[in-house]
């Protein structure tokens, strides 16, 4: 876990937030940015902290998967406290603020049910979010973000019929450092609005792939198929089945079925 002081240094200089990345760590190599930043966390690291690594050994996803972090990617946590009501709507705030970092490139993406970000169908970025209740009714979360930016995907067969890179999709090659400005600009500008559940649904919603289409949803081996309507106030989707019912999902494994 050996920090790098020149990217550090040039991430601070240009990050011009005022929350998110205040603090930032920036390692060479980590088992998990999830680990660093929640031990960083239980130590009294402020909200807005950043853990940035260029590697990580052991990087997870979302149930349980392992979660591919070769060099070319970006690997960050944040750790965020939001309020109790606003915990559910931090997937509509990683999300879109993945989805608009990487829009700013010139590269068009989407956003998959509840936090998946891709670009033409594949899989460009996964969102883990753990929180750590505290003292009280205080929480913290940690919010983990992985993102495919310019390792070629080609090389890795594991994952190239599912997965895609920025720079694939880009003439140009993409930075990670560019990304990473982006991202933590994004993520504050779209946790500042937390609170405002109402406005942030609506842009989650103009922005979902998942809406309208066709879905398979896997909760804990409980198969539901049907069509994805909306997101609820609750920020869980409703999925109208074929017999005209409704389901709300909490939390399951979405597939996109093909026509």
């Amino acid at each position: 876990m050996k920090p790098q002081p020149d990217i550090e240094r040039y991430l601070k200089q240009h990050i011009k937030t005022s929350l998110v990345g205040r603090e930032l760590h920036y390692l060479e190599s980590v088992t998990s940015t999830q680990d660093v930043a929640r031990d960083l966390a239980e130590k009294g690291s402020p909200e807005g902290t950043v853990v940035i690594a260029g590697t990580q050994k052991a990087g997870r996803g979302r149930l349980g998967r392992t979660w591919f972090s070769p060099e070319g990617s970006l690997a960050l946590s944040v750790i965020l406290k939001p309020s109790t009501d606003e915990m559910r709507f931090l997937p509509a705030v990683s999300s879109l603020s993945v989805f608009h970092a990487i829009n700013r490139l010139g590269v068009p993406a989407q956003i998959k049910w509840p936090n998946d970000v891709l670009i033409k169908g594949k899989k460009v970025c996964g969102i883990l979010i753990e929180s750590r209740p505290q003292a009280g009714d205080f929480h913290c979360a940690i919010v983990g973000i992985g993102i495919n930016v310019s390792f070629d995907i080609r090389k890795y067969p594991e994952i190239a019929e599912l997965a895609t890179s920025i720079s694939a999709h880009s003439s140009r090659e993409v930075s990670v450092n560019e990304v990473i400005i982006n991202l933590i600009d994004e993520l504050e500008r779209h946790y500042q609005k937390i609170a405002d559940t109402d406005s942030l649904r609506s842009e989650w919603l103009a922005n979902m792939d998942t809406i309208g289409r066709r879905i398979r949803v896997n909760m804990n081996g409980n198969i539901e198929d049907g069509v994805a309507e909306t997101i609820n106030r609750a920020g869980n989707l409703v999925l109208r089945r074929d017999d005209g019912t409704d389901l709300e999902i909490v939390a399951g494994d979405v597939t996109i079925v093909k026509d």
